[in-house]
């Protein structure tokens, strides 16, 4: 199953994909624990991109769900961000901010970032489902 939404850069966009996705996977019947992973995933993929992507006005999902695995890409039109500074290290427990990152690696595999200035971000990552 192959779905692409564009959608507006607005934190109402972020529930109405999460349940997209929850759908797709309940029609593929993929377990509840690869589901709630890839949900909470793909809602601070979105939500970085609500909240930090600067000059976006859209974005753009891509869903791939198979049997077997999930590749999703989350793609903005904003000015871009230095990779290196959003390496998504574990911000520590006392810290209030730079989770989401941190969460996509940890319960996704192959996650990867690209930005160029000016042209926008995209971030992609995957799950295996064993």
């Amino acid at each position: 199953m192959s779905v692409r939404l564009n959608l507006p850069c607005e934190v109402d966009s972020v529930p109405a994909v999460r349940r997209l996705l929850r759908c797709a996977l309940g029609v593929l019947h993929v377990d509840r624990q690869y589901g709630a992973d890839l949900e909470l995933a793909l809602t601070e993929a979105c939500g970085n991109v609500v909240k930090h992507a600067s000059g976006a006005d859209k974005f753009e999902v891509s869903l791939e769900v198979a049997d077997d695995r999930c590749a999703i890409d989350v793609r903005d039109n904003g000015t871009g961000f230095d990779i290196g500074e959003a390496a998504g290290d574990d911000p520590g427990a006392d810290s209030e901010h730079g989770r989401g990152l941190f969460l996509i690696r940890a319960l996704s595999d192959n996650v990867r970032l690209q930005s160029t200035p000016r042209s926008g971000s995209l971030i992609h990552f995957e799950k295996t489902f064993a």
